[in-house]
C-alpha cells in the first residue's frame, strides 16, 4: 500500500509539499499540484484515517454518549447523527452505559472514553450529569452539546424539548375525548424529563377538575416489560378506568400486548396513549396514539451547533421545537360502557 512518502518520491517533491496537497492546507504552485495529483492517481494512494488526522490536526470524529444501546428510542437518534456526520465527512464513535449501577458514574466514564480516543467534539444524551461534572471537563466543555437535558453550566449548548408541554398535550387529548377516569404508567422518578412530562400531565388534569390524588399511577422503567407488568397490576387492582397514559411508547406497547392477552380490547374497552412517537407507535397493534416529540429537529440542531463549534462552520441553529399529538387507532371517545 502506497504511503505519502511514495507519493512525494514519485512526484519529485518534498514530503511537506505532498502533505499540503493531501490535506488541502497550504499553498503549492499549479504545476506542483498537478504532479502530486498525478502521483496519487498512479499509486492509487488513499490516506488512512490516522494519516489524515495527523495532517489536519483533527481526528474528524465526533463522540456520542447515550445511556443504553437498546430499544426504539435511541436508535433513530443515532441514525440521524451518523447520517449528518457522514455527509460532513466525519465519523461517529458511540459510548453507552454498561448495565446496572450509578448512571452518573457511567456517563462520566463514557465521556472520558470518548475524549481519550481524540474525538473533536461530544454529543451527550443523558440527564445524569450535573453542572459540576461539566465544569470538570475544563476547556473540553466548549466542544460538546447536550441533547434532551438542560445543564445550567452550558445552557446555550443544550438542546431539549418541552416535556411539561408534552404531558399537557397528552392530558388535553384525553380530556377532548371525554376521558376522566385515567390511569398513568410513569417513567423513573430519577429522570428529570420523566418527572416533567408527568407533572405537566397532572397539572392539566387538575386544572380541568380531575382529582389527580385518587388516580391510579405506577412507576416503571420505560421498557416494554415494565409496561406489561404495570398494566397487569392496573387490571388486577380493579380500578375502573377508560384511558391509560404511558410515559413512553415502549411501556405503552408492553401494555397493549398485555391487554390483548387479557382479552381487553383497545380502544373499545380502554384507550391507550404513549409518548415520544417512536417507530414502534406506528406499527403496534392497534397503532398507538402518542405525543410527538420533535426528536429529529432537536438532534439536527444539536449536531449543527456542535459542527459550528468544532469545525468553524456556519450551519443554522434553532432552539424551539413544536410538540404535537399523533392520533391513531388506540384512542376513542370515552363511554360509560368502556370500562375494563
Amino acid at each position: 500500500m502506497a504511503t505519502i512518502k511514495d507519493v512525494a518520491r514519485l512526484a519529485g517533491v518534498g514530503l511537506g509539499t505532498a502533505s499540503r496537497v493531501v490535506s488541502g492546507k497550504g499553498s503549492v504552485s499549479p504545476a506542483t499540484l498537478e504532479k502530486v495529483k498525478k502521483a496519487i492517481e498512479t499509486l492509487d494512494f488513499r490516506p488512512s484515517h490516522a494519516a489524515r488526522s495527523l495532517l489536519s490536526g483533527s481526528s474528524q470524529m465526533v463522540g456520542v454518549y447515550i445511556p443504553v444501546l437498546s430499544g426504539t428510542f435511541y436508535t433513530p437518534i443515532l441514525q440521524i447523527i451518523d447520517t449528518e456526520l457522514r455527509a460532513a465527512g466525519l465519523h461517529m464513535v458511540v459510548a453507552f452505559g454498561v448495565g446496572l449501577g450509578d448512571e452518573r458514574r457511567q456517563a462520566i466514564d463514557g465521556i472520558e472514553f470518548l475524549m481519550e480516543r481524540g474525538c473533536d467534539g461530544l454529543i451527550v444524551m443523558t440527564s445524569a450529569l450535573q453542572d459540576v461534572d461539566i465544569e470538570a471537563l475544563g476547556a473540553k466543555q466548549s466542544q460538546m452539546v447536550i441533547l434532551n437535558h438542560m445543564c445550567g453550566a452550558i445552557a446555550d449548548q443544550c438542546f431539549t424539548v418541552d416535556h411539561a408541554l408534552g404531558g399537557r398535550r397528552a392530558a388535553r387529548t384525553l380530556l377532548d375525548f371525554k376521558h376522566r377516569d385515567i390511569a398513568v404508567i410513569a417513567g423513573p422518578a430519577r429522570l428529570a424529563d420523566s418527572v416533567a412530562r408527568i407533572s405537566g400531565f397532572m397539572a392539566e388534569l387538575s386544572e380541568n377538575g380531575i382529582d389527580t390524588a385518587s388516580m391510579w399511577i405506577a412507576e416503571s422503567d420505560f421498557s416494554p416489560a415494565g409496561g406489561w407488568n404495570a398494566a397487569k397490576e392496573l387490571i388486577e387492582s380493579g380500578k375502573p378506568i377508560s384511558a391509560l397514559f404511558c410515559a413512553n411508547d415502549e411501556m405503552a406497547v408492553g401494555a397493549l400486548s398485555y391487554f390483548q392477552e387479557a382479552g381487553i380490547r383497545v380502544p373499545h374497552d380502554l384507550s391507550v396513549i404513549g409518548y415520544d412517537d417512536t417507530p414502534s407507535a406506528e406499527f403496534s397493534a392497534p397503532r398507538l396514539t402518542s405525543v410527538h416529540m420533535p426528536w429529529r429537529e432537536m438532534t439536527l440542531n444539536g449536531v449543527n451547533a456542535l459542527l459550528n463549534r468544532c469545525y468553524d462552520l456556519e450551519r443554522p441553529v434553532a432552539r424551539n421545537f413544536p410538540v404535537t399529538m399523533t392520533l391513531r387507532a388506540s384512542l376513542a371517545t370515552a363511554s360509560p360502557l368502556k370500562k375494563p
